[in-house]
């Protein structure tokens, strides 16, 4: 089934350290938005993207999409002061009836078809699908630096994106936020407020999220076995 990929990318990413934009670091010589978009620019299923940007990049933005031909890039928007609210301002401009789509995050450029498949496809029986892993390491609450329980990690799982909605429930979800001035963590947390049910699926742990410069040497690797495989 095709869907629309939302996907913010306003964020500095202080984190990283960079003095810029985290994606327009290069790995492997292309900057890692560019990574990002080329997944859904080469999935069939994919109609269209909407890029939030900080308003002050959007030239930027608009020069790498031209010079890597990024034809599915429909539409630039304006990101917000919080990742929410620059995913909302992307749903807005999506003008198909009740599509499927899928919001992911810019600084994550390992994302794999087939797990973007399968999201789709659950998207479309629950009221919305996101991508987890289950969490390796031992989970301690900790207050004032004192421990004050190990967590059971069974349960546990940490969230990824993409993760995939009915663009009807996804726009109410963000609606009703916004009335509230209720912030999420994720796109997931708004539609769960609602009593709405979210089916996960199995991720990847390749799949990260690039935020601090650790995170880049990893992403290199990641990108050196793919070339070997």
């Amino acid at each position: 089934m095709d869907y629309y990929a939302v996907i913010p990318a306003a964020g500095q990413g202080k984190r990283m350290k960079a003095g810029m934009n985290k994606q327009f670091i290069k790995l492997n010589g292309i900057p890692v938005i560019i990574h990002t978009l080329r997944v859904f620019e080469q999935d069939e299923a994919c109609r269209g993207i909407i890029l939030a940007v900080n308003e002050n990049e959007v030239s930027i933005f608009q020069e790498l999409i031209r010079d890597y031909q990024l034809n599915k890039v429909l539409n630039i928007v304006i990101g917000g002061k919080e990742r929410q609210h620059s995913v909302y301002n992307g749903l807005k401009v999506i003008q198909e009836r009740d599509p499927i789509v899928l919001i992911h995050d810019g600084a994550r450029p390992f994302i794999k078809k087939r797990m973007i498949h399968e999201l789709v496809r659950y998207a479309v029986q629950y009221d919305g699908a996101i991508v987890a892993v289950p969490v390796k390491d031992t989970i301690k609450a900790v207050r004032n630096n004192i421990v004050e329980k190990t967590v059971e990690r069974s349960s546990l799982w940490a969230v990824q994106t993409p993760q995939a909605f009915r663009l009807s429930v996804i726009l109410k979800a963000h609606e009703e936020a916004e009335k509230d001035q209720f912030l999420g963590t994720d796109d997931s947390s708004l539609v769960e407020r609602l009593g709405k049910n979210v089916y996960m699926v199995m991720g990847d742990y390749e799949n990260i999220k690039l935020t601090t410069p650790e995170d880049l040497i990893y992403g290199e690797a990641i990108l050196a076995n793919r070339k070997g495989e």
